[in-house]
């Protein structure tokens, strides 16, 4: 085709029509668009501007997906309830979940736990661990949101003064967005909000990947099992892929080092006196009618009390050779019970010193959770192991979590202390 037939087709197309009203009702579209922009915008922001003034640590994302700072660390401790997680067997979209929260306001008289939305909770089962008898719920929905779920937990008796409501929850959770098959394999994925976690392949799967660094055992009966905390205590978004496998795994004897819920408070005196208040509570789970403190081996604490957590009452301690010992109200009998147990004492420690204007708090700790409070006036200015760092009561704390199999560690700490501080 020729270069002036091509121009000729061109100019014999027929011209598009103008309306003159649409356009105009177009300009005016687009007129009032903007003019809605202009409004909201700007008061948009002045809502956001006045959110951040009334809550500058609001946490979460931007639109823009940067993130929103979240307030201080002030909590002395994290990881204070253990979930487990039981993935059952391919195709029912669903996993057991063995669960120990704690209600800790004195005078509660239930302990509440919501489902979260988009899982189906069944084959509920409540315990009181201090006896091993069932505990009285209700499983209901509530609110306007068919898949808002609450269960209501009684007590056995309102939390005391000084003490804590404690229950073993065991419930099986259906839910497809967590619980996938792709072809044969098992896909397992979920935000777990739970910072002291336990996840069980069912039996005769192995693990192609998990995205988390976690203790991995076998349990008596062959299945496998990962267990994993989070020292910053937010939560854990796992991605677990697991297949059929014809390997058969003997069982192995590594503890769940993250279902022990020893957790040790140093409070340390005044630096120049060398002297450390000790606050350590856990649970005990071995038979008997009878615990042993078996950590005051590490701690030789003067001004020793014991106390009962599930009672608030004070246990009578008594040696027994060289183990000292406590008689339990309700001897422990089966794997549903344990003792709740604080102790607190006195500590006299040549590591805790002033050196060269340094504070310096120098020893091996135990267990999973230790948090060093240092006393007022001090900054922290060094940690030899890694701890998070914050303030409680206007005192700095470093907290520690020890993702070691070893059951001790030592850590240094130096700080310093804030010109006009008193002592």
């Amino acid at each position: 085709m020729s270069k002036g037939t091509s121009m000729k087709k061109e100019q014999n197309k027929p011209k598009k029509k103008r309306y003159p009203d649409v356009q105009r009702f177009r300009r005016l579209i687009a007129g009032a668009a903007l003019a809605v922009v202009i409004t909201v915008v700007p008061a948009l922001m002045t809502a956001q501007q006045r959110g951040a003034a009334s809550n500058p640590f609001p946490g979460g994302a931007n639109p823009d997906g940067s993130l929103r700072p979240t307030p201080p660390v002030t909590r002395l401790f994290t990881q204070d309830a253990y979930t487990e997680y039981a993935i059952l067997e391919p195709g029912s979209e669903s996993f057991g979940i063995r669960f120990l929260p704690e209600e800790t306001r004195a005078g509660a008289t239930e302990l509440i736990n919501a489902t979260r939305g988009g899982s189906e909770g069944s084959d509920i089962t409540v315990y009181d661990p201090r006896t091993g008898k069932p505990l009285k719920f209700t499983y209901q929905q509530e609110g306007s949101d068919p898949e808002n779920h609450v269960l209501h937990v009684t007590l056995p008796i309102p939390v005391p003064q000084g003490g804590v409501g404690r229950v073993l929850i065991y419930k099986t959770y259906k839910d497809p967005r967590t619980y996938i098959m792709h072809g044969d394999d098992i896909v397992w994925v979920r935000s777990l909000s739970g910072y002291r976690l336990g996840v069980l392949l069912p039996k005769g799967f192995a693990f192609i990947s998990s995205n988390v660094a976690a203790q991995l055992t076998t349990t008596a009966d062959g299945r496998l099992k990962l267990a994993f905390a989070n020292p910053s205590g937010q939560s854990n978004p796992v991605t677990i892929h697991a297949r059929k496998t014809t390997a058969a795994f003997a069982a192995l004897k590594y503890e769940d080092m993250f279902f022990d819920d020893i957790r040790t408070l140093y409070d340390l005196d005044a630096a120049e006196a060398g002297r450390i208040k000790v606050e350590q509570i856990y649970s005990d789970y071995r038979k008997g009618d009878k615990a042993r403190l078996d950590s005051l081996g590490y701690l030789a604490l003067q001004d020793l009390n014991v106390i009962d957590l599930d009672t608030a009452k004070p246990f009578v301690p008594a040696k027994e050779g060289s183990a000292t010992l406590v008689k339990l109200g309700l001897p422990i009998v089966d794997d549903k019970q344990s003792a709740h147990i604080k102790i607190t004492g006195t500590l006299k420690d040549a590591g805790y010193r002033v050196d060269g204007g340094d504070l310096v708090f120098d020893r091996t700790v135990h267990g999973l959770r230790n948090t060093i409070l240092l006393p007022a006036g001090w900054d922290v200015s060094g940690v030899s192991q890694s701890g998070t760092v914050g303030t409680y009561q206007g005192r700095a704390f470093v907290a520690l979590i020890n993702l070691n199999a070893e059951n001790n560690y030592r850590v240094t700490i130096h700080a310093r202390r804030r010109a006009g501080a008193g002592t």
